[in-house]
C-alpha cells in the first residue's frame, strides 16, 4: 500500500502527514538543546526527557502558525513545562529528598569521553556541584538564570513564563547568578590534573591511607551521600576533611569494585556490588584539592541510569 492510501485508510490526509513529518525533523534538530534546558532546570534525566516529550506533544497539537522562532518558542515551551514541575515539588510540601540530602541525577559516560549526546547535554560543564546549587533556587530564580544565562533567552520571553515584567525578570537571574557565583565550586580545567586526584583518592581509600586522603581533600571539603528512600543508612551530609576522612571506612568497601568514569564530564567513580552499580561518586577539584564529593547510592535512580558501558 503507498503512503496516500496508507494515510487515507488512518483517517489521514497526505499533505496532513507530510506536515507532520516536517515538524517531526524540525523538533529533533531541536532535541538536544531542549534536553539541555530541562536538565539544568530538573537536575534529573528522566524528568527532563518527559519535559521535552510534553514540548513535542504541545507542538504537534499546535502546529506552527505564527511561530517565527521555533527553536525559541520549544524553549520557552520546555521552561514552562519545567517550572510547572519545580513547583509542583514545593506544593507538596513535603521534602521531596530522604534526610533532606539531594544529589542529581548524574550523566555518567566512559573515560574515553561522552558520546556526542551526552557530550551536547554536558556543553556549558554543568557539574554537579552547579546542579546543586540550582537546587537551592526558587523555581522562578533557576528558571530565569537558566534560560538567560545559559542559554541567552531574552528577559522579554522570560518574563511572561514567570508571570513577571522584563525588568522583574532580570532581577530573578541577577539573584539566581549571585547565589551561583558565591556558592558553586569552580572546578580546575586540566581534567588530567583531577583524574590523578580521584585517583589519589581511590588509592587511599583502598589502603586505607588516612593521611594521604587528608592529603588531596579541602579542609572545607562537602560529602553528600544520597541513598534515597530505598538506602536511608547511606545518605547523610558531612563537612569538613577530617570528617569525611571518618567516613573512609564507607569507602573502602567499595573502592576495590570501583571504576572510573567520568560524571558530568569530570573524573568519578562508578562502584559495583555483585556486577550491579552500588554507587556513583562525582568530585569537585579546585586547586589540585577535592572540595566536593556527591554520592549517588539510590538503587533506583541508579537503576534508571545508562550504565551499559561499564558491560564492554
Amino acid at each position: 500500500m503507498d503512503d496516500k492510501h496508507t494515510a487515507a485508510a488512518a483517517g489521514e490526509e497526505p499533505g496532513d502527514r507530510a506536515d507532520r513529518e516536517w515538524l517531526a525533523t524540525r523538533f529533533e534538530e531541536q532535541r538536544g538543546q531542549l534536553r539541555a534546558v530541562a536538565y539544568r532546570m530538573l537536575g534529573s534525566l528522566s524528568e527532563a526527557d518527559d519535559a521535552v516529550q510534553e514540548a513535542w506533544l504541545r507542538l504537534s497539537r499546535s502546529g506552527v502558525d505564527g511561530v517565527e522562532n521555533l527553536g525559541g518558542w520549544l524553549t520557552t515551551v520546555v521552561g514552562r513545562v519545567c517550572l510547572d514541575q519545580l513547583r509542583t515539588r514545593r506544593a507538596r510540601r513535603e521534602d521531596p529528598f530522604e534526610g533532606g540530602v539531594h544529589v542529581p541525577e548524574p550523566v555518567v559516560s566512559r573515560v574515553e569521553g561522552p558520546d556526542p549526546e551526552q557530550e551536547a547535554l554536558l556543553a556549558d560543564s554543568v557539574g554537579l556541584a552547579l546542579l546543586v546549587v540550582l537546587e537551592t533556587l526558587t523555581p522562578a530564580e533557576r528558571l530565569a538564570f537558566v534560560l538567560h544565562d545559559m542559554f541567552a533567552v531574552p528577559f522579554d520571553a522570560i518574563g511572561p513564563i514567570v508571570d513577571r515584567t522584563p525588568a522583574a525578570a532580570r532581577q530573578l537571574a541577577s539573584r539566581a547568578r549571585r547565589r551561583v557565583q558565591g556558592t558553586a565550586p569552580v572546578p580546575d580545567t586540566d581534567p588530567a590534573r583531577q583524574r590523578e586526584v580521584v585517583d589519589a583518592f581511590l588509592a587511599a581509600s583502598r589502603g586505607g591511607d588516612f593521611d594521604a586522603l587528608l592529603a588531596i581533600l579541602d579542609p572545607d571539603v562537602v560529602l553528600r551521600a544520597d541513598g534515597g528512600a530505598t538506602a536511608p543508612n547511606v545518605t547523610k551530609l558531612v563537612r569538613g576533611a577530617t570528617a569525611v576522612v571518618a567516613q573512609a571506612k564507607l569507602y573502602s568497601k567499595v573502592a576495590s569494585f570501583a571504576r572510573p568514569a567520568l560524571v558530568n564530564g569530570a573524573p568519578g567513580l562508578v562502584s559495583l556490588r555483585e556486577g550491579r552499580p552500588f554507587s556513583v561518586m562525582g568530585f569537585t577539584v579546585v586547586d589540585g584539592k577535592i572540595v566536593e564529593i556527591d554520592i549517588l547510592a539510590d538503587p533506583v535512580r541508579l537503576a534508571a541510569l545508562n550504565l551499559t558501558f561499564l558491560d564492554e
